[in-house]
């Protein structure tokens, strides 16, 4: 039979703070276990917490990015449930009050443009976390992260395909990574996701019976998972049996998603509103004043580009990947204005280098000007193509400018008529019989010819005056 799959996502994005949103111990990740707590995330008998203004802020930042309504009042609710990583019993976070609401942002899959409906954003807690692996006979009990601020982004559902889901997600840690609010790391689990899966007979109104996959923090798991639960529920549909609600996790090594326990509804967490928060209220100032702070967003920059800078859309989306690189780009060109060429080594040498040294999209170890410097060295004739990469990979690794690297290397382009004569006359004597068969019609020898000599000069002649001396001595 014919399904059609229906994807709602909730997305789990740490901000980008250095404390916890209810209390002042640190987020920093990778600290020994347990050592970044106190009574408040404890959840120890007469502690308060304290909400943290910068998680309000980030949050609300989130919401203007992707078009919510920001909401003047908003209020925290206990959501109850016992596990051993929820110190309290309880996790703060919000229910009927969310911070932001009816966003949108816009995704294409296979061209297709297409606009999916943001329900809310809200802003909760972290639990702690499990540790099962090496500890025999037991389980220990993390709670670094119990309290780590979190904004919660819950799509409609919207989705009618794993590419859909992903795109999506792809489209949503870039907007939050290019406002600030979260850095998007998915293997430390700063941004990780619920997906909420169904299927239904197309033309059908009305949803299937949906089932939870959770905590994937992979867009290569998130679309195997999906995929997985698109098979798994059409077989059972085409047997006549029903899909069970019920959260799943993904299993790896098995390439399969495997229950772990009935579905909760909302009634089933007693929310009721946190009697130790006050509710928050926000106003107009407040929220214009963070909208007048917020960068161009990734799908304007990349119209920007295309219409300013003529580049093509491939050319444009690699370079509005981060906002750090586009940035770059930007600067750069401002200071040599060919976009082309400097979109050319961005792409290349750039982005190589970046990749070989396994840093962060935020971290161009090459000032624009010196980037600049360089490639009005090739213009100017000082570095042939070869020089100038060697030049720039040198630049990049120890930050000095163009021209103490061209020195220190010798990189300068040979452009000396009599020396480059005297190295074509060399190479030419030296292949008699390609110089024979070239002068008998084998044109493409000439490349050959070339760079035979481009290799006497050990790579530092000036192609463009070789290309014109040997044309010269085979005509003459």
């Amino acid at each position: 039979m014919s399904y059609e799959t229906v994807i709602g996502l909730e997305v789990h994005a740490q901000t980008l703070t250095q404390s916890k949103i209810f209390c002042g111990c640190s987020t920093t990740f990778g600290a020994p276990a347990n050592a970044q707590v106190c009574p408040v995330c404890l959840g120890l008998p007469g502690s308060l917490p304290v909400l943290n203004r910068r998680v309000v802020d980030l949050c609300i930042r989130a919401g203007l990015a992707i078009h919510c309504t920001i909401a003047p009042f908003a209020r925290f609710a206990r959501k109850n449930y016992f596990y051993p990583d929820l110190p309290k019993g309880y996790q703060i976070s919000m229910y009927e009050l969310p911070l932001a609401e009816h966003g949108h942002l816009e995704i294409a899959v296979h061209g297709s443009p297409k606009r999916i409906g943001i329900l809310r954003i809200h802003m909760e807690e972290d639990a702690g976390k499990n540790l099962h692996e090496g500890i025999v006979g037991a389980s220990h009990v993390d709670l670094n992260r119990a309290g780590v601020p979190l904004l919660e982004i819950v799509s409609d559902p919207d989705m009618r395909s794993p590419e859909e889901a992903i795109a999506y997600l792809k489209a949503l840690r870039e907007i939050l990574i290019y406002a600030e609010v979260s850095d998007g790391d998915m293997e430390k689990g700063n941004f990780r996701c619920d997906a909420n899966i169904s299927l239904r007979l197309h033309g059908a109104d009305k949803f299937g019976t949906r089932v939870e996959i959770k905590n994937l923090n992979s867009f290569r798991f998130i679309q195997k998972a999906l995929e997985y639960e698109q098979r798994r529920q059409a077989a059972l549909l085409d047997d006549g049996k029903p899909v069970t609600q019920e959260t799943r996790l993904w299993d790896v090594k098995a390439g399969a998603t495997q229950s772990m326990r009935s579905k909760e509804e909302a009634h089933d967490y007693r929310y009721f509103p946190d009697p130790d928060l006050v509710p928050l209220q926000v106003d107009a100032a407040w929220i214009d004043g963070i909208a007048a702070t917020l960068p161009e967003m990734p799908d304007a920059k990349r119209a920007r580009f295309v219409q300013q800078y003529a580049l093509s859309m491939y050319d444009t989306t690699v370079l509005t990947g981060t906002r750090a690189v586009a940035d770059f780009f930007e600067q750069t060109t401002a200071r040599y204005p060919h976009p082309k060429t400097v979109s050319n080594w961005i792409m290349g040498e750039l982005l190589r280098e970046m990749n070989r040294d396994g840093e962060g999209a935020d971290t161009i170890r090459i000032h624009p000007d010196q980037m600049a410097a360089l490639l009005q060295r090739i213009d100017d004739g000082t570095l042939n193509a070869a020089g100038a990469k060697t030049a720039f990979a040198q630049m990049y690794q120890t930050g000095d400018s163009a021209e103490t690297v061209i020195r220190a290397l010798n990189l300068t382009q040979l452009n000396d008529a009599n020396a480059l004569g005297a190295m074509i006359d060399a190479a030419l004597a030296d292949y008699p019989k390609e110089l024979a068969r070239y002068r008998a019609g084998e044109v493409k020898l000439f490349g050959f010819l070339v760079g035979q000599v481009m290799k006497r000069s050990a790579g530092s002649a000036n192609p463009a005056k070789i290309n014109a001396l040997l044309k010269e001595r085979l005509e003459g």
